[in-house]
């Protein structure tokens, strides 16, 4: 009856990080310098992957899947944001906004079933080290991304199949410096139980699996490096859990801290904050706790200069 009073939304603002006009040139620069070390940090990982035949193992396969996700990934918003810094009309048409959805939520899902595939890895590695060739065999590898892209897909298609049946009416501004689900679903001037229960089940399904599947491989790997005699080698083995463990922790810590409870404006504003780490920190941390701390890494990234020196 009241259709035609409607006015359909078909374009959205975004709000951005901050409000505060001296902080945005400042986070212009960080957020800037953040994208190009996680640009080149895993452009670089990507590049001594391919080109070095003794890192086309299990987990340099994994690594290069991760560090491909974390590309992609971080491109799907970070550019946006920073034209969000700089300009004074922040504006991203729904179609825009949709697409920006669906690749965020493709990309994040996929990067929590890589890790969980990487934990696997390692504790086959640690575990069984005398099966692991048998164990982590290509065809295995091969499945375990087949079924990473494909949980994504779904996820990503469950999430964005959901907000297109939900109607935006007159309200258009995002509180959020990219088009996430809970700020975009704030603006419905429809229902969005559907919409909530699917996040609760989706997000609930793709952070709660993929952690206890980490925190069993890590039992079974801490039990075994405190089986180690050498005092160095437990060192080592725990150095390395640890650094693992750190940014799992913020990855998965901050996207169920964002979707895991009531949405509110405060809790929204609090959301932008924790959305920094899995969105912005995590994808720059990676190539540097995964890889350039890497032994093999090193030699290959000395090798690969020195056939490129004239």
């Amino acid at each position: 009856m009241t259709s035609a009073n409607v006015s359909l939304v078909t374009e959205f603002i975004l709000v951005g990080l901050t409000d505060q006009p001296d902080l945005q040139i400042p986070l212009f620069f960080v957020f800037l310098a953040m994208y190009i070390v996680t640009a080149l940090g895993n452009l670089c990982l990507i590049t001594l992957i391919v080109i070095n035949s003794n890192l086309h193992t299990p987990m340099y396969f994994f690594l290069f899947n991760l560090s491909f996700i974390d590309l992609c990934y971080s491109s799907v918003f970070t550019p946006k944001m920073l034209m969000n810094f700089i300009l004074s009309n922040n504006v991203i048409s729904y179609v825009e906004c949709l697409t920006q959805l669906y690749f965020f939520c493709f990309f994040v899902i996929s990067e929590g079933y890589v890790l969980t595939s990487m934990a696997y890895d390692r504790y086959v590695a640690i575990c069984n080290p005398l099966l692991y060739t048998v164990a982590m065999s290509p065809k295995l590898c091969l499945n375990l991304m087949f079924g990473t892209y494909a949980m994504a897909f779904s996820g990503a298609m469950a999430h964005t199949g959901c907000m297109l049946r939900l109607t935006f009416c007159d309200a258009n501004t995002i509180n959020h410096y990219f088009c996430d689900i809970l700020p975009v679903m704030q603006l419905s001037c429809t229902s969005t139980y559907v919409n909530q229960l699917v996040v609760f089940i989706v997000v609930g399904i793709n952070v709660t699996v993929p952690s206890i599947a980490i925190v069993i491989s890590y039992a079974f790997i801490l039990s075994s490096i405190c089986h180690i005699n050498s005092a160095e080698g437990r060192s080592k083995a725990f150095r390395t859990c640890s650094s693992h463990m750190i940014a799992v922790s913020l990855f998965f810590g901050s996207g169920a801290f964002m979707y895991l409870k009531p949405s509110s404006s405060s809790s929204m504003d609090q959301g932008k904050t924790s959305s920094v780490f899995y969105t912005n920190v995590v994808p720059m941390m990676n190539p540097l706790i995964y890889s350039l701390r890497n032994k093999d890494v090193k030699m290959a990234l000395k090798k690969t200069l020195t056939r490129w020196k004239f």
